[in-house]
């Protein structure tokens, strides 16, 4: 998954955080297993450039959802304590927060109500739980895909009011059928 889109840079922690994008080719049977370290919000340390953390949103990515939009950085209260979080709206329909020191998840949540290719993300283990009627496996036609490969949230600009801890974003909501076939 190629790194473009939207960086955020922590000065005080030193840190870069951005996205990784979609797997190819999008025919999910093509290429097997989670297709690590695609679809991952990265922190990386910028003066040594190694990775801190990868937390992957969406392995096995089956709809091009290409995970490389606004990185959201704000402090705010998690379990009693003032905490650095990095929130991130995804084109697969979700929004994680991340503490970004270490890259644990925090929440993950739809950002309406029908998204449907995932049920919810467990938060234990971070992991998606996907419905599998709209998984694009071959010999499956999945009708109503929600979001669509455009995503509930793209490319758009966010903004954070930290008076009133609250992220402000725009969002799509398109759904789409999906019929995979064999390229030779």
């Amino acid at each position: 998954g190629t790194n473009w889109g939207w960086y955020a840079y922590d000065s005080d922690l030193e840190m870069i955080y951005y996205g990784s994008g979609n797997p190819a080719p999008w025919n999910e049977t093509m290429r097997p297993g989670d297709n690590k370290w695609t679809m991952t919000i990265w922190g990386r340390d910028v003066n040594t450039g190694k990775a801190k953390f990868g937390y992957q949103k969406t392995p096995h990515d089956e709809w091009d959802y290409a995970g490389v939009n606004y990185m959201g950085l704000s402090e705010q209260m998690v379990d009693g304590k003032m905490t650095k979080l990095l929130t991130h709206p995804d084109r697969n329909g979700l929004v994680y927060t991340l503490n970004r020191e270490n890259g644990d998840l925090v929440n993950a949540f739809k950002i309406d109500d029908t998204v449907n290719w995932v049920k919810k993300v467990d938060l234990k283990t971070g992991l998606p739980i996907r419905d599998p009627e709209y998984s694009t496996h071959m010999d499956h036609e999945a009708k109503g895909i929600c979001p669509s490969a455009m995503g509930y949230h793209n490319q758009g600009i966010e903004s954070y009011d930290p008076v009133k801890k609250t992220f402000f974003m725009g969002t799509n909501h398109i759904c789409m059928d999906w019929e995979p076939f064999m390229l030779p």
